[in-house]
């Protein structure tokens, strides 16, 4: 064992060279112990590789990362826009339920009772509120809430709207309370 194995020794590479020729070994060229440079560049590329990858990675995380959590704020916003349209439906009604009232009162006030009722809607509607279609219809148990019955021939069909249904982004908000001919 030379005294560089034992990995106490500081000499240099020179030295064992030198002690191996004065012992008569055969001396050894010195780069055998250090990597070709060829391997160096093939550690340092494969190194490298790994470390784009990881870099990679990395940023699909984080663009995950990103688009769940915007996701997630989408449906945040949504939620909270969904429950106060949810709450301000009874508004609705009693809008309309006044305007159907208002034959005798003045056209000033039937007027303005029109306006603030569209002004509303009109607010509704830009959060993406919509009316759902009833009348003349044929019965659709997925939107309509069917309340009362009559007898009649064919195919179940709304024949009067007791309460309006609305659709909030295409998704039923609430049904429509309908009577059905049957």
């Amino acid at each position: 064992m030379t005294a560089r194995d034992d990995g106490f020794s500081a000499r240099s590479t020179t030295d064992e060279v030198v002690e191996r020729a004065e012992n008569g070994e055969e001396a050894e060229p010195a780069a055998a112990d250090e990597p070709s440079p060829a391997a160096a560049s093939d550690a340092i590329e494969t190194e490298a590789e790994q470390y784009r990858e990881l870099a990679q990675r990395v940023q699909a995380d984080f663009e995950n990362y990103r688009k769940r959590v915007l996701r997630e704020q989408t449906s945040v916003v949504e939620r909270a826009t969904e429950a106060l349209v949810e709450s301000l439906l009874p508004v609705l009604d009693s809008f309309e339920l006044a305007l159907t009232t208002l034959d005798d009162a003045g056209e000033k006030v039937r007027k303005g009772f029109e306006l603030v009722y569209a002004e509303l809607l009109g607010v509704l509607e830009k959060a993406g509120l919509e009316r759902i279609d009833t009348d003349g219809k044929p019965f659709d148990p997925n939107v309509h809430e069917a309340v009362m019955q009559e007898e009649g021939d064919g195919d179940p069909v709304v024949a009067e709207t007791m309460r309006t249904g609305y659709r909030l982004k295409g998704r039923v908000l609430r049904p429509a309370m309908v009577k059905v001919t049957r």
